[in-house]
């Protein structure tokens, strides 16, 4: 059995998968025409197939020759509400939004990776569940597909769950790489609304103008992470969104600020929760002014488990070569719902460098760009590791 040569077999079919889901892109919980394509392209494989109550998800069980444990595949696949700008001719159709961030690429080799294993049952000592997930852009469709039972829908708990995730810019196309331990942070977001009253921007004795504050909230903010949080646990705080006022002589009667909050460790994400909103509450109290703060987390600390990490390592070394890998010194401050499977089972979040052929991968668009662009010869890389991490995971037993 050579996996890699089987992979490129197919890579025709991946490539023309990726590129239909490209061009009809949705956001959101609610895939139905990409749910339609992953459907039609496992059918015919013997798969145990389900399709989720609250969301456009697709869960396929093959079972294996062979009893043994369950393995868990995960691919999502959702879009972005940008505007596409790569000029490429299979670019997206609908003008609003865009696969920007590889999520087609995830849902075809996790395709591939199902006809790969399914042409090899007879090798597979267990069952492997491939978990096609809408609304990893925020809408947390990993903790919904938990909830539905997608963890259990071989019969049995996964003994390990792995994604692969591609990155345009960064690092060479055709490299893997991960790390036990934290691989991406925890994603909050911190919504604030200053209010005072209203008045004329020449005399702001009579009004309470609710601007300066907020203003204040935005870099007091950056000084107290900076000074309450050790740099080797680090937070990323970014105010994204500031909105105030009509006209340059009016002073308004509110302001509002929106700010994504990263950190990875439980333990600081618990003390932003309640410090940067004291912290907003003080700072309207001492301008004699009323604030509305509220802290929402979103996905909890990816935490790959550390035998998992080292075994995707192995795996790449052998499946591809040495050269193949990078040791990933830091985690990243994007987050991920990916999460929410690794909090339940031991497992791996694994990138893949993807910036198109012949680019500079320091200087390519990044991730959710609109003119983010991927290369397309990864996906029977990407494809063959998912198959190789199923047979071998599943052959190692508990």
């Amino acid at each position: 059995m050579n996996l890699r040569e089987d992979a490129a077999a197919v890579q025709d079919d991946l490539v023309r998968l990726r590129r239909a889901l490209h061009q009809h892109p949705e956001t959101g919980l609610d895939l139905p025409r990409t749910q339609e394509k992953v459907l039609a392209e496992i059918d015919g494989l013997g798969l145990e197939v389900t399709t989720g109550r609250r969301l456009s998800s697709v869960t396929a069980v093959l079972r294996g020759a062979r009893p043994g444990p369950t393995v868990l595949l995960r691919g999502d696949m959702d879009a972005l509400p940008v505007e596409e700008r790569t000029g490429l001719d299979y670019a997206s159709r609908t003008g609003t939004t865009m696969h920007a961030c590889g999520h087609d690429l995830h849902t075809a080799m996790l395709a591939g990776a199902a006809r790969l294993l399914a042409s090899h049952r007879d090798r597979l000592a267990g069952d492997v569940v491939f978990m096609f997930q809408p609304g990893e852009e925020g809408f947390d469709g990993a903790r919904l597909m938990v909830e539905d039972g997608v963890l259990d829908a071989s019969g049995t708990r996964p003994v390990a769950a792995y994604a692969v995730h591609v990155l345009s810019a960064g690092h060479a196309s055709g490299r893997f790489f991960t790390r036990g331990g934290p691989a991406m942070a925890a994603s909050n977001v911190l919504t604030v609304t200053v209010r005072g009253a209203g008045g004329h921007g020449s005399m702001p004795h009579r009004a309470a103008d609710p601007v300066p504050a907020a203003c204040e909230m935005v870099t007091a903010l950056q000084t107290w992470i900076s000074r309450t949080f050790d740099v080797f646990d680090p937070v990323v705080l970014t105010v994204g969104s500031f909105h105030a006022g009509t006209k340059q002589n009016v002073i308004p009667e509110s302001a509002t600020f929106e700010a994504t909050v990263r950190s990875f460790s439980p333990a600081t994400q618990a003390r932003l929760k309640d410090g940067t909103v004291e912290l907003c509450r003080g700072i309207a109290a001492g301008h004699g002014l009323r604030v509305d703060a509220e802290f929402t987390e979103l996905y909890p600390v990816t935490v790959n488990d550390a035998r998992e990490a080292a075994f995707v390592e192995r795996t790449v070394a052998e499946l591809h070569g040495e050269e193949r890998f990078e040791p990933m010194a830091h985690p990243l401050a994007g987050a991920e719902d990916f999460s929410r499977v690794l909090d339940e089972v031991p497992g791996a979040m694994t990138m893949l460098g993807a910036p198109p052929a012949g680019a500079d991968p320091e200087s390519s668009a990044n991730n959710h760009s609109p003119h983010a662009a991927f290369d397309d010869a990864v996906l029977a890389d990407g494809a063959a590791l998912y198959a190789r991490l199923a047979l071998d995971r599943t052959a190692a037993g508990v």
